[in-house]
């Protein structure tokens, strides 16, 4: 997770946009930050090499209004004292300093700079609060989704959560990892909605998982836990979110020195295992049940799918964020085709280069967060 550098007033990114419209939206920011002084140099040769009965005021007026929701204060401050030497500058040149529509020129020039200061400063305190804002937002996933250590149960475990933009409100994405009696457990998970809302529902998912799977004999016992923790805080939840959230989700177990993984998909897609000679196997189950949370829509029973996990190969469990990332003419990134061939030195590299990868692929627009973890056998 990572805060954003943003100026005050920059747009925040739709993570609906593709790259092409990502990169106009910077172009078109980029320009407007260079229009304050562009329009103090056209002004200036307006106002003095025109006659008289002409003004451009238009121009010394709009120079600091442009700067005060995209520069900072001292920024502003000095385009407005800019534009009023500027004028001043030039009356005296012209020898018009005291005429009455010199000095109502730059009277009104004057007013406007005090003005776009006092823009800034809401401004200012806007985007302050706002940053507060997600700086608590962000502290509150990293509680509940603390970094795994890199080794349990003997295995190599890596854990990476990328927002979908810089600087972006966070999402519903979730990972936890957990040595029981019966193996490694872990779940891999996306909640519908975005924003504190779906940041409960995690917590709930998580706290919900680490309980159950101390406890329970079967993974397909721990899914249904976590089904009836999601079913207890819909009824806490008003609105739309009280009828429709739910949590698509894969958790997987790893018995002890067993060789095999063992899968219950709730609607999620498909883990991949990574084989030392570079082979990749999508590990889709003949019966993935409904996402979690939509249990009363009818009863469709758990059932764990056993898979090899020889030694040396990587299990790569990820929420939609990488499958459904896309380029600039709308193709999917195929995480299983692009892996394909390759070898990675340790489950962290693996997760690093992916999403350096996922970035590079859709122009640095992403449309949903992404969670991925990595988990190497021996």
């Amino acid at each position: 997770m990572r805060a954003g550098g943003r100026l005050p007033g920059d747009p925040v990114p739709d993570p609906g946009l593709g790259p092409d419209e990502g990169r106009r939206i910077s172009y078109a920011l980029g320009f407007v930050r260079r229009l304050p002084p562009l329009l103090l140099v056209v002004g200036a040769f307006y106002d003095y090499f025109t006659p008289q009965a002409f003004t451009a005021a238009p121009f010394f007026t709009a120079a600091p209004l442009v700067a005060a929701p995209l520069y900072s204060r001292r920024g502003t401050v000095l385009t407005g004292l800019a534009s009023v030497a500027v004028v001043l500058v030039i009356h005296i040149r012209l020898g018009i300093v005291l005429r009455t529509d010199a000095v109502t020129e730059a009277a009104t020039v004057a007013t406007v700079a005090v003005l776009a200061v006092l823009i800034n400063l809401l401004v200012r305190r806007s985007s302050e609060q706002l940053a507060s804002a997600r700086e608590i937002a962000e502290a509150a996933q990293r509680a509940v989704l603390p970094e795994p250590a890199e080794r349990i149960g003997g295995f190599a475990i890596a854990a990476r959560y990328e927002a979908a933009q810089e600087g972006a409100f966070i999402g519903g994405d979730l990972y936890a990892v957990q040595d029981t009696p019966h193996g490694v457990r872990l779940v891999v998970g996306d909640v519908r909605g975005k924003g504190m809302g779906a940041v409960a529902a995690v917590a709930v998912v998580i706290g919900a998982f680490r309980e159950a799977a101390e406890q329970e004999a079967t993974l397909e016992a721990v899914a249904r836990r976590l089904e009836r923790a999601l079913a207890r805080e819909g009824t806490r939840r008003d609105g739309l979110d009280a009828f429709e959230g739910f949590t698509t989700a894969v958790l997987a177990e790893l018995p002890h020195g067993d060789g095999v993984v063992r899968i219950v998909d709730r609607g999620h897609p498909p883990p991949l295992l990574l084989h030392e000679d570079g082979t990749v196997r999508t590990l889709q189950v003949e019966e993935p049940a409904l996402p979690l949370g939509m249990g009363e829509l009818g009863v469709w029973p758990d059932r764990a799918e056993e898979f090899a996990f020889p030694g040396g190969a990587t299990l790569l469990v990820h929420t939609d964020g990488l499958s459904e990332a896309r380029d600039s003419r709308g193709v999917f990134y195929d995480p299983g085709a692009r892996l394909a061939g390759r070898t990675f030195r340790t489950p962290e590299a693996l997760l690093g280069i992916l999403a350096k990868e996922v970035r590079r692929y859709s122009g640095g627009w992403m449309t949903d967060d992404m969670a991925m973890i990595a988990v190497r056998h021996p």
